[in-house]
C-alpha cells in the first residue's frame, strides 16, 4: 500500500504540471517577486571559500514571534462546490483526520500560535459545535459566523480577536492545506517579524500562456509565483487594509494589504502545501502525508 502511494503521488506529480491559461480580466493569484519585494529564498552565489566559512560558522537560531503572539484566522464557511459533495469539503479525511483538523493541529504545533479562529457556515454549526466540540476544545479552536465572501469571514475573525493586545501577528490560512510543513511555518513567522507581510508562495512551473481572443501567447514565468497560505501580517497593518477596503474583489489578503502601499515579502514555500479542492486531490495529499511520515519517522 505505501509503495502504492509513493508511486500514485509519482503518477499525479507528472501528470498534473497544469497548463494555466489566463483569459482577459481572469487571473490566477499569481505574484511578481524579484529580491527587492523580500524574495526570502533568494538564491545567491557563494565562493569556495566562502561556502567553507558558513560550513565553520554556527547556525544562528531564527528569530521567532513570543509564544501565542500570532492567531490564526482559518475560513472554513466556504461551500466547496468543485469538490462536488453534499458537505462541506473540510469534512473529508486524509488518513482518517479531517482536514480542518490537520490544518488545525499543524499550525497548534507552533509555539508563536496562541489563538485560532474558525469562521463557519450556518450550516456546519451542529458538525462544528455539538458533533465536535469536545475535540475542537481540545484544540483550542473558536468559532465564529462566516460570510457569504472569503474577506466576510476573516472580517468575522479579526472582530473576535479585536482588542486581544497579546496578539501582535494575524495569519490567514486555508483550512483545504492541511499539509503545510513546520520548516515552513517557522520560517514563514520569523520573516514576518521584519517585513511585517509575508506570505508563503511557490514558483509557476507549468507553461502559462495568456487568452487573448484571437490566439494566446506564452507568458515569462521566471518572476512568478502562486500565493500559498498562510498568509502573516503585522496586526495593525492587516485591521488597516480591512477597514480600508470598500468592497473591490481581492484575491487574497496579501493584496488588501499590497494596496494600503504595503511590500509583501515571498517566503518560497514546499510543492507540498496544495489545496484540496477536487477529490482526487485526496489521493495525492494521501502520498504526500505517507512521505511526510515516512521522512519523520527516519529523522528520528
Amino acid at each position: 500500500m505505501f509503495i502504492l502511494q509513493f508511486a500514485m503521488f509519482d503518477w499525479f506529480a507528472k501528470n498534473l504540471s497544469h497548463r494555466i491559461f489566463i483569459s482577459p480580466g481572469i487571473a490566477p493569484r499569481v505574484v511578481l517577486a524579484p529580491n527587492a519585494r523580500g524574495d526570502a529564498h533568494a538564491a545567491k552565489r557563494t565562493t569556495p571559500d566562502q561556502s567553507k566559512q558558513a560550513l565553520t560558522q554556527p547556525m544562528q537560531p531564527k528569530p521567532t514571534p513570543p509564544p501565542g503572539s500570532v492567531a490564526v484566522i482559518v475560513p472554513a464557511a466556504g461551500s466547496g462546490r468543485r469538490f462536488g459533495s453534499e458537505t462541506n469539503k473540510l469534512f473529508a479525511k486524509i488518513d482518517g483526520v479531517a482536514l480542518w483538523v490537520m490544518s488545525v493541529r499543524r499550525l497548534r504545533d507552533q509555539p508563536c500560535v496562541g489563538r485560532i479562529v474558525l469562521p463557519i457556515a450556518d450550516a456546519d454549526r451542529d458538525y462544528f459545535l455539538v458533533q465536535h466540540a469536545e475535540l475542537a476544545e481540545s484544540l483550542g479552536v473558536e468559532f465564529v459566523a462566516g460570510g457569504d465572501q472569503r474577506s466576510d469571514s476573516v472580517r468575522q475573525g479579526l472582530k473576535r480577536i479585536e482588542g486581544d493586545e497579546s496578539v501582535r501577528w494575524i495569519a490567514v490560512h486555508d483550512a483545504a492545506r492541511p499539509l503545510v510543513s513546520p520548516e515552513d511555518l517557522q520560517t514563514l513567522f520569523s520573516v514576518v517579524i521584519s517585513s511585517k507581510a509575508a506570505i508563503l508562495a511557490a514558483p509557476l512551473s507549468g507553461t502559462i500562456r495568456r487568452d487573448l481572443g484571437s490566439h494566446t501567447q506564452t507568458v515569462n514565468r521566471e518572476d512568478l509565483y502562486e500565493a500559498l497560505t498562510p498568509q502573516v501580517f503585522d496586526a495593525g497593518l492587516l485591521r488597516h487594509a480591512y477597514s480600508h477596503h470598500n468592497g473591490r474583489p481581492a484575491t487574497d489578503d496579501a493584496e488588501l494589504v499590497e494596496r494600503t502601499g504595503h511590500a509583501i515579502s515571498i517566503v518560497r514555500g514546499s510543492a507540498d502545501n496544495l489545496k484540496i479542492t477536487y477529490p482526487e486531490d485526496l489521493l495525492v495529499a494521501e502520498a504526500i502525508l505517507a512521505r511526510q511520515q515516512a521522512q519523520s519517522n527516519h529523522a528520528r
